[in-house]
């Protein structure tokens, strides 16, 4: 090839790849922080089983995005393989930028008004005897996302009756009315995480306001008060035991049934510095304390997620009240 003919073809792809939106353009000007070697107990086998292929079929066939994916969860072999996957609705573009998180970050476009039915239809068909259905923020919107919840609810409704519904949703904040409309629809279970201790949501959680999240949570079992609700924490980041066991109080003094704490993980060198990783018996202690301060379902262990095992611990979630009726 001649020398301009090269230097043309070279000049064409800097363009293109010029042109290629970066993942998380708010972090591009941090400064680089090291990711520490995982210990043995937070390594995950690849996924390679036929079921896991499967499953990825049917959420392509329905053009859906699944947080599995998209923010990088360690569990997906294990999840896909049981045909476990958690639909992320309104987009694939979050309006937030949370320092911890790996889920795209700009200006979404507009709803595809055909995703509740899609995921009506994929549930339908992998299955599932129960789902999550969690979603980007979606700031720009007037009500941040709500109704879309809550046709994606009733038209799981429709096509899988027999599947009970976990919704893990933003914190609608400043979108009055919103928590209505989806609690309204009545999911099984009503999820929002506060992710960490107050003392580090500005640098962790800027978007976000940790007394906002904690009455959206009281104000769903205000709402549905037979509903189940969940919150969950990431370990790692910086907080300390007793800021956690604060945390395990407020949630309880707003009446939430289930808490998850797992193991932060650092995405990227751009991300939240990881500050160290907690051993499993460290998560096993915090279970026992969680247990001890009234919750009736905990799930704490390095690689627990809000969605891991989320079939099974509603099941346990539902015998844990019936046993205290």
């Amino acid at each position: 090839m001649e020398y301009a003919v090269w230097r043309g073809y070279i000049r064409s792809m800097a363009i293109v790849i010029d042109r290629i939106a970066p993942r998380h353009p708010e972090k591009a000007h941090r400064p680089d922080t090291p990711i520490l070697r995982k210990p043995d107990w937070i390594r995950v086998k690849a996924p390679v089983s036929r079921e896991y292929a499967q499953t990825k079929a049917i959420v392509r066939e329905h053009r859906l995005h699944t947080v599995c994916e998209e923010a990088a969860c360690p569990n997906i072999g294990e999840c896909w393989t049981n045909r476990h996957a958690t639909m992320m609705i309104l987009g694939d573009t979050c309006t937030r930028a949370c320092a911890f998180c790996n889920v795209k970050t700009g200006l979404p476009g507009v709803l595809d008004d055909e995703e509740p039915q899609n995921v009506g239809r994929a549930v339908a068909k992998l299955g599932l005897k129960h789902v999550v259905i969690t979603s980007v923020d979606r700031d720009d919107l007037a009500d941040g996302g709500a109704e879309h919840f809550a046709r994606t609810i009733r038209a799981i409704r429709r096509l899988s009756p027999g599947t009970s519904i976990e919704v893990l949703t933003p914190d609608f904040l400043r979108k009055d009315g919103a928590l209505d409309v989806v609690m309204d629809a009545r999911p099984d279970v009503f999820n929002h995480n506060l992710e960490t201790v107050p003392r580090l949501y500005l640098s962790v959680r800027p978007g976000a306001r940790y007394y906002a999240s904690l009455r959206l949570l009281e104000r769903a079992k205000e709402l549905v008060p037979v509903g189940f609700t969940k919150s969950g924490l990431m370990v790692g980041l910086g907080e300390s035991r007793e800021e956690i066991m604060q945390v395990m109080d407020d949630l309880r003094a707003a009446r939430v049934d289930f808490l998850t704490i797992g193991q932060y993980l650092q995405p990227t060198k751009k991300h939240a510095p990881l500050a160290r990783f907690w051993t499993p018996e460290e998560f096993a202690g915090l279970e026992q304390i969680a247990r001890a301060k009234g919750f009736a379902m905990v799930s704490a262990s390095p690689l627990t997620r809000s969605s891991y095992h989320a079939d099974s611990d509603f099941a346990a979630l539902k015998a844990a009240r019936q046993a205290c009726a």
